[in-house]
């Protein structure tokens, strides 16, 4: 049986593309085929007809200026280059519709931006229990989701989802999820699920994600 292709993005540093291991890890447990993605953005659409399913990895932070905004002095501005190619593959994505995706931090942050949303961008100044996301570690979700305790780290968080449905929030209300109910899967999470030890949060997103990629294969999962 073909197991799913699922690209994964990558980072630029200096002159390398590189990834956190648990990521492809995470991908290949769940029966998926791991793909690093160069961020070439004029290759994003190729990537996404060749690949089954698309992961966003983490990062560091938006560049709001190409939302009208100042990117907040706080911020670890994300490469440009980074920030134009996940952009590029949720152009792409709204094309191929059927093309399961999953934002994860930074990813999830940008598909909400993509989508119409909105950030906020420096969770201290806003927010009295900031403390629970950064400088992070664990904290307790609930909502669609479930309920349960996740590995996240984050002093930015989306404050409006745009188009998209909230499905888990922090205990303190910050937006956690996100999804795309018309699509087969489109699911953007503010934590980390490569790195969370509940399989409900963790290990089986990456299932869920494999499984739609597997349907555009006809398999049966």
């Amino acid at each position: 049986m073909t197991r799913p292709l699922i690209g994964i993005t990558t980072d630029v540093h200096g002159d390398r593309y590189q990834v956190a291991v648990p990521y492809a890890t995470a991908v290949r447990m769940a029966g998926g085929t791991p793909v690093l993605l160069p961020c070439e953005a004029d290759c994003a659409a190729d990537y996404l007809r060749r690949c089954d399913g698309v992961v966003l990895t983490g990062g560091d932070d938006p560049i709001m200026e190409q939302w009208g905004l100042p990117t907040h002095p706080e911020a670890r501005k994300v490469d440009p280059r980074r920030q134009a190619f996940d952009l590029a593959i949720l152009a792409a994505a709204d094309v191929v519709h059927d093309r399961p995706v999953l934002g994860i931090c930074l990813g999830m942050q940008l598909m909400g931006l993509h989508h119409g949303g909105a950030l906020d961008q420096h969770l201290p100044e806003t927010l009295p229990t900031s403390g629970l996301h950064w400088p992070g570690g664990t904290h307790d979700i609930r909502g669609a989701l479930g309920d349960g305790v996740v590995h996240s780290h984050h002093h930015q968080a989306l404050s409006d989802a745009g188009g998209l449905r909230v499905v888990a929030t922090a205990t303190d209300g910050v937006i956690e999820a996100v999804r795309d109910d018309h699509r087969r899967f489109y699911l953007g999470v503010q934590w980390h699920p490569e790195r969370t030890e509940a399989r409900q949060f963790g290990a089986e997103i990456f299932r869920e994600l494999v499984c739609a990629a597997g349907g555009k294969l006809h398999q049966v999962c």
